[in-house]
């Protein structure tokens, strides 16, 4: 798998990821046009969107409606540390949901990817390399 990064003007940062255009862009404050999410935004979302496909999953598997089923992210940041200090993850379901499926929700949640990776993280790593001009041509 391959995600290409594109750079469209000004603070503007995109990621074109199996035919889709994630964009991005920086608060005005950051000298961006707010017109996306900034890219820390977007990994924040990530998480609470991949614990939402899990429990979409759980809930289809089982004949159940998300209808009124809504996760809230919640965000602590640790000021000593400089950075999120905490994430959490409020499932709210509507009073009807059965109450015997609502600690399934949060294990459920719990296999999100996105969370085991940030638990595990892999390597990255971050190199240069030159592009030919025929390559700067076809890709502009």
């Amino acid at each position: 798998m391959s995600i290409k990064i594109t750079f469209p003007g000004n603070k503007k940062v995109d990621a074109h990821v199996n035919g889709y255009i994630i964009h991005t862009d920086q608060p005005k404050e950051g000298g961006g046009d707010a017109t996306a999410p900034a890219p820390f935004e977007h990994f924040l979302a990530s998480i609470g969107t991949c614990a939402g496909i899990y429990i979409k999953g759980f809930c289809d598997s089982r004949g159940l409606s998300t209808d009124g089923i809504e996760i809230e992210e919640k965000i602590e940041y640790d000021p000593i540390r400089q950075r999120i200090g905490k994430l959490m993850l409020e499932i709210q379901v509507p009073p009807e949901f059965p109450e015997k499926y609502r600690d399934a929700l949060v294990h459920t949640a719990n296999l999100c990817a996105v969370k085991k990776y940030i638990q595990d993280p892999f390597e990255i790593e971050t190199y240069t390399t030159e592009r030919t001009l025929e390559e700067s041509t076809i890709s502009n």
